[in-house]
């Protein structure tokens, strides 16, 4: 309940905006996505297990992902964006709201610079894949690792202001921006990526959702017996603000890089109702170009570290983390092809002796897209996952698993 107070805060400050307005224009998209896939592997994390992959082992068909988006343009600077998403399969079915904020876009000043803002419920400006409808991305079916981790763990509560340098006013190909956000509401990211490591999802945790750990032995009478056993991913527990810096350069025709630092600056000595504050930071560097015969290339790295504490200062889990992949896909007629490989790390620095979070892999997707008609697709997708995690030898798994998932999936844009 206390989460739809606080979304629904948001919601009607957009609604009143709405009804306030003299003049809008409103518009909803969509996607419906219905999946046919096969796993092989173990229970997935979305359950409490270590299964990479969002699916369970064995077949299903799923309602993958219904999304819906709402936005309002008024007849000044301001529109306000609201996103729902809902899933129904063999894990956990849900709907709710994944974003809801307003948004803010000056006209460019004579000197080429313009403003902008966004103030709500947002994900971190970071990813280049997920870029279409409801956070959806338009290559693969199954999102790298590390949008996977932002899209199970990252939604904040703040404000975002981004200056833009457009190169059009300079006769020049080159636009540059640097944004600034604060926010609350992210205290204990990290949490996930320590206690089932990296995964490959379509899957985004929604507002009002708390996420199940899985059987580990420091959580049955060890040294993490306090801790709930579902994590609350959006929750505020020390009331400090978190930041994210984040600078873009776009060459036009080209492509763009971008380059940005996290920090949720939570307070460790913080526990409250069986959750922990987790100081989660790290560095991301991305680029999306153009290279020749129309094919695109997408990379993303990232590499950070999570710290949860006891009350008493002593470290109970300090990770460092990397993960990185590159995309290559193309498009031509009605078809597209791409192709994804990734490596990923957990290091596991401290010392809690029933609470080992070493992790080492690499994956590699293979997804090919057909275009029924202009916003109908028919995609097949094949994803593998090479990976060492100590931890599974405490639940009766092998240390080193090889997991495939092949998938069918129809998508309907609108």
């Amino acid at each position: 309940m206390k989460y739809w107070k606080r979304t629904g805060k948001w919601i009607c400050i957009l609604c009143l905006a709405c009804h306030s307005a003299t003049a809008a224009e409103h518009h909803f998209s969509g996607l419906i996505d219905v999946r046919a896939s096969y796993t092989d592997g173990t229970e997935s994390y979305v359950d409490g297990g270590l299964g990479k992959f969002r699916f369970d082992d064995g077949t299903q068909l799923s309602l993958s992902q219904v999304g819906l988006t709402y936005k309002v343009d008024w007849e000044n600077a301001f529109s306000a964006h609201v996103t729902a998403n809902g899933y129904l399969d063999n894990t956990r079915n849900d709907i709710g709201i994944t974003e809801a904020f307003l948004n803010y876009r000056s006209l460019p000043w004579q000197n080429g610079l313009r403003l902008k803002g966004r103030l709500g419920l947002m994900y971190p400006d970071i990813s280049l894949e997920n870029i279409a409808t409801a956070w959806s991305s338009p290559y693969t079916l199954s999102y790298s690792a590390i949008n996977s981790w932002l899209g199970e763990e990252f939604r904040h509560l703040g404000a975002e202001l981004t200056l833009e340098r457009l190169g059009k006013f300079h006769n020049s190909k080159h636009d540059l921006a640097l944004s600034a956000a604060l926010f609350q509401y992210n205290d204990t990211a990290g949490a996930m990526l320590a206690w089932h490591g990296w995964t490959l999802s379509s899957r985004q945790t929604l507002l009002h959702e708390s996420l199940p750990l899985s059987n580990m032995p420091s959580l049955a009478g060890g040294s993490l017996d306090d801790q709930a056993d579902e994590s609350d991913p959006f929750i505020e527990l020390d009331d400090r603000f978190g930041y994210h810096v984040h600078g873009q350069w776009r060459f036009k025709g080209n492509g763009e890089v971008s380059l940005g630092y996290y920090d949720n600056n939570a307070n460790t000595l913080v526990f409250k109702n069986g959750q922990y504050a987790w100081l989660t930071k790290f560095t991301h560097a991305g680029v999306k170009w153009r290279l020749p015969y129309q094919i695109e290339l997408i990379s993303q790295i990232m590499y950070g570290s999570t710290l949860m504490q006891s009350p008493e200062a002593l470290d109970v889990v300090n990770n460092d983390y990397q993960a990185a992949f590159v995309l290559l896909t193309k498009r031509w007629d009605k078809h597209r092809l791409t192709i994804r490989a990734e490596d990923f790390e957990v290091s596991d620095n401290d010392a809690t002796f029933d609470d080992n979070n070493n992790e080492q892999g690499n994956a590699l997707t293979l997804s090919y897209q057909y275009r029924l008609q202009k916003s109908w697709f028919i995609q097949t997708e094949y994803n593998r996952i090479d990976a060492t995690r100590d931890a599974r030898v405490e639940q009766g798994l092998p240390k080193e698993m090889l997991e495939q998932q092949w998938q069918l999936a129809t998508r309907w844009y609108f």
